[in-house]
């Protein structure tokens, strides 16, 4: 992603607020005629610098998160109530709208409904990390303006300490088995092995036996997303895992494997927002932790940190991440935002305290009915 600064927009003034004194230190533009707003740090992909589609679908010929939707008039088929008696439901209206005792609420996700969820997700995750389980050495926070000075401000590694049998836990040992499977510069097509299509089930298993991924389908399913659990998972599994070309030919990328591990695209690192394999990466003399810009207000784990660092020769101007989460609360939060916000800034909560995370949509492909798959997704903001 590349890290921009944001200037007037509209009639609102933004200024940014540098240094760690600040309640957000993320390079990030402020409302200042309404500061109660999450401020917001922007790293945006080459890919999308055009305006983000707002839907998952390109033509919605399909019900697929539109059960009960008021009628529109531009559509080729529909999915409200009195579709039957006009003859011009979608072919899917029946499967996937017409469920005795399916929820029938609105589909329109409120921004007070993500607050609730990424609570409930926040409390249910069981698997993250204990204090005592990570000691982290930010060591030197920067001001905004000098993240591109690419100046090694830490002498000492990120992670002092992290209790690896945290890693012995299902979904991160099923978790650290896929990040073996990417190559990192984009351009180099991927090609997925039978035993690395079974690490991705296999993941994807795991996750959800977990209660902050139950959560997260009981919440999707009571918005009319998806109306059964096999089905939600083979979304995820095309969104996350399918690939598609962020260079000019092969398929070399996939939105798990730049969020999650890590790409370079033309001498940058881009993604790479999770911190076990930061961690992973540093204990092997990979990465070199240069500062950070911003520490997040949480006094336990999952916290945000937003960090300058290289990555075995190549570096990341600002790269958001969280600290101490599991796999499974990562995966949910991005999700739920990709699905609920596509292309957009979703606003969540988690202790009492506003975070914010951007996604975008990849546009130059589809799967299934024209529905897009995720180019990235980081988290851009947080407030004291």
């Amino acid at each position: 992603e590349e890290s921009r600064e944001v200037g007037n927009s509209g009639n609102s003034s933004y200024s940014l607020r540098p240094g760690r004194s600040s309640p957000l230190t993320l390079g990030v533009i402020i409302a200042e005629e309404n500061p109660k707003e999450p401020e917001l740090f922007l790293e945006l992909e080459e890919e999308t610098e055009g305006a983000p589609a707002s839907s998952l679908y390109l033509a919605p010929s399909s019900c697929q998160g539109r059960c009960l939707e008021a009628f529109d008039k531009h559509h080729s088929c529909h999915c409200n109530a009195r579709c039957p008696e006009f003859g011009n439901c979608c072919e899917d209206f029946e499967s996937l709208c017409g469920h005795e005792g399916f929820s029938h609420s609105s589909d329109a996700i409120t921004k007070e409904e993500l607050q609730s969820v990424s609570e409930k997700i926040y409390r249910a995750d069981t698997n993250k990390a204990r204090k005592e389980d990570i000691v982290l050495n930010s060591q030197n926070c920067i001001s905004p303006s000098e993240t591109r000075d690419q100046v090694d401000r830490c002498p000492e590694p990120l992670f002092t300490y992290v209790n690896e049998k945290l890693f012995s836990k299902p979904t991160y040992s099923a978790f650290l088995n896929l990040l073996n499977n990417y190559q990192r510069a984009t351009g180099r097509g991927e090609h997925f092995t039978a035993q690395e299509l079974a690490e991705q089930d296999t993941f994807l298993r795991e996750i959800m036996k977990t209660a902050v991924m139950k959560e997260l389908y009981g919440f999707l399913h009571q918005q009319n997303r998806y109306s059964s659990e096999q089905e939600f998972v083979s979304d995820l599994k095309n969104m996350w895992f399918g690939l598609y070309s962020r260079s000019k030919e092969e398929r070399d990328s996939s939105g798990f494997e730049h969020v999650f591990s890590g790409e370079v695209k033309k001498g940058k690192v881009t993604g790479f927002h999770n911190w076990i394999r930061f961690y992973m990466q540093e204990k092997e003399g990979l990465v070199d932790y240069y500062s950070h810009i911003y520490d997040g207000p949480w006094d336990s784990y999952p916290d945000v940190l937003a960090m300058q660092f290289n990555w075995d020769g190549y570096y990341k101007e600002v790269g958001s991440a969280f600290i101490g989460s599991s796999p499974e609360f990562e995966f949910a939060l991005y999700s739920l935002c990709f699905i609920a916000r596509p292309g957009k800034v979703c606003q969540l909560s988690l202790g009492g305290h506003p975070l914010a995370i951007q996604t975008y949509t990849w546009n130059k492909s589809t799967y299934g009915n024209g529905k897009k798959y995720i180019a990235t997704a980081y988290v851009v903001s947080s407030t004291h």
